[in-house]
């Protein structure tokens, strides 16, 4: 009888035993099976980060990714791509707007291509405007009320213009205001074809809605324009290939960028402006795809 019982116990720990290990390696299993699946995405709050990243992560998710998108600083993105907390951004401009970023985690990350190209800023004016550079502005100062329409009086555009004004010994005051309060001068100019002068960069929504056009800097005060690229952890391209291939051929133009921007301006969430492009985009998708 001891005997009988000593054998049942022994079978019961040794089928307690292979149950224990089948479940802990279905656990592991079903882990990788996760991580390989997931996928984290970071971008800077700008217009137009908000719009490629609420892009790309529909597109992939279309793929049965699952795709965190997590917004943060220019500096903390950087970081974070540097040390693997984010998997990959289309956020990063280059060469120019955050080369001091570059230049201290450019060799830990993966530039994978320019996602977006010629990313001006400057001045710019109605179509409707008959001057074209911006040494043809004190001619006409008085048509400009000689008032440059500035944004926030710590951006960068806001510098750059303090600086044409004395490049070019223009007799124009900048107007500091805000981005809105820029668009709206812009905005009521257009509406009594005005003319009218304003910091602006691209992409921007505003080049969606109205006709603009930026005035030549034959002295060069505004520098070369930025691309925006796709940037990755070193290693993602070897973890998730697939992934890494649709980032290869994600590139797309001014004008898809400004629609998505647009609709947001006009009211849409960035989901549903996102999912408005998607759907009225299947070619460009499905090129990204590899389709």
């Amino acid at each position: 009888m001891n005997g009988k019982i000593k054998t049942l116990i022994l079978i019961m720990v040794v089928m307690l035993s292979l149950f224990a290990a089948g479940c802990t390696g279905q656990d592991d299993a079903g882990e990788d099976e996760a991580v390989s699946e997931e996928i984290t995405v970071g971008y800077v709050l700008w217009d137009g980060e908000i719009a490629s990243t609420n892009v790309i992560q529909q597109v992939l998710e279309m793929k049965g990714y699952e795709v965190e998108i997590i917004a943060v600083d220019a500096g903390a993105l950087y970081q974070g791509l540097s040390q693997g907390d984010f998997d990959f951004t289309t956020s990063a401009w280059l060469p120019i707007t955050q080369e001091n970023y570059w230049n201290q985690y450019g060799d830990q990350l993966v530039n994978v291509r320019h996602n977006l190209e010629g990313c001006q800023l400057g001045l710019a004016v109605p179509t409707y405007v008959e001057i074209d550079s911006i040494d043809e502005l004190n001619a006409n100062k008085e048509a400009f009320d000689s008032e440059i329409i500035g944004i926030d009086p710590g951006a960068g555009i806001m510098q750059n213009t303090e600086n044409a004004i004395e490049a070019y010994e223009l007799d124009y005051t900048l107007i500091s205001s805000s981005t809105a309060g820029m668009t709206a001068e812009l905005s009521r100019a257009i509406a009594d074809e005005e003319p009218i002068v304003v910091t602006l960069w691209s992409p921007h929504w505003a080049f969606g809605r109205w006709d603009l056009k930026y005035l030549d800097d034959p002295e060069g005060v505004y520098g070369q324009a930025d691309n925006v690229d796709t940037l990755t952890r070193i290693g993602f391209e070897e973890d998730m290939p697939e992934v890494y291939d649709v980032l290869t051929r994600f590139h797309w133009s001014h004008e898809d960028i400004q629609s998505v921007m647009l609709d947001m301006e006009n009211g849409m969430t960035p989901e549903e402006a996102a999912a408005k492009w998607i759907e009225n985009n299947p070619e460009k998708v499905n090129e990204w795809l590899g389709e």
